[in-house]
């Protein structure tokens, strides 16, 4: 059994602009998922999914004005990020893994007409689960993110990778601050820290990197099933990706050519910020959202 470690809840605390209430889903083996539930339980979905090394305090601008809109918003922390429970060893973390502790969550909630919101390994995690159950996806805006399978990766990935693998220290906030264009302040950066209260808690962030199915890698078939089901997936995606990040730029190419979504949808833009478009651009980032949802009939 992994060695569980949950992030002391002081930690959390005094968070600027986090109001929401925790809610928690018991996952096999005892793991602790979190996540924020806002808005009618009974109004159509809208699942803001985040990616490494962030959690759902990432979407903290945007969860409002979708839940104004008569949205109800679930932003998920995933397994060794947020209030979640974190696992002991990186290797403990695969990308299969994060896929069932996720579709547990989805299913367990019987989650219908949802539109994902995704960005970085929200969309990795997030996009996987429309391909295992796309029954349950009214749309999906993507941002800064993709499903790779198996491609060279980007030369600044590589640098990232290798960052996440061989540097002694790892400042989860001092990296979300590098990778947008507006100043966090030091109450937003200590937010970002907050879920890593020790080394061993980073491991699920440290190892995240790794796991990206760019080159050869073992997640690779599943990528390509996954592909196959999206090149059926005729609901409304938009992508809205943004015009300063360097890993991500272009990455929108392969789904208006291969999404039959995405190719028939006129709601594609750029929005304007780096990778976390939700700290530079997060009411460009709602306006994608409400404009699929409403396309989506939903």
């Amino acid at each position: 059994m992994p060695q569980i470690i949950r992030t002391p809840e002081e930690r959390f605390t005094s968070l600027p602009d986090y109001p929401f209430a925790p809610h928690y889903h018991a996952l096999p083996g005892g793991i602790r998922l979190h996540y924020v539930d806002e808005g009618p339980p009974d109004a159509s979905p809208v699942l803001m999914m985040h990616g490494e090394p962030s959690w759902s305090y990432l979407y903290r601008f945007m969860i409002p004005p979708v839940v104004e809109a008569g949205y109800r918003v679930l932003a998920p922390d995933l397994i060794g990020f947020g209030k979640s429970d974190k696992l002991g060893a990186k290797s403990d973390y695969s990308y299969a893994g994060h896929v069932a502790w996720m579709r547990d969550w989805v299913e367990a909630l019987d989650l219908r007409n949802v539109i994902l919101a995704c960005q970085d390994w929200g969309s990795l995690v997030g996009l996987r689960l429309v391909a295992a159950m796309p029954e349950r996806f009214a749309g999906v805006v993507l941002s800064n993110g993709g499903l790779p399978a198996g491609q060279e990766p980007p030369p600044a990935f590589a640098k990232w990778r290798a960052f996440s693998k061989y540097s002694p220290i790892f400042p989860i906030g001092k990296i979300l601050q590098r990778a947008t264009t507006r100043t966090l302040s030091d109450a937003e950066v200590a937010a970002y820290d907050a879920p890593f209260h020790n080394r061993a808690s980073k491991a699920g962030a440290r190892i995240f990197p790794s796991l990206v199915p760019l080159g050869e890698n073992v997640a690779v078939p599943d990528q390509r099933k996954a592909w196959k089901v999206l090149e059926q997936f005729e609901r409304p995606f938009t992508c809205a990706f943004s015009d300063q990040d360097p890993i991500t730029r272009g990455g929108d190419a392969a789904f208006l050519e291969r999404v039959p979504g995405a190719r028939s949808n006129d709601l594609h833009r750029t929005l304007h910020g780096h990778h976390f478009i939700q700290e530079d651009d997060p009411q460009g980032f709602v306006d994608a959202i409400l404009d699929t949802a409403r396309k989506a009939g939903v």
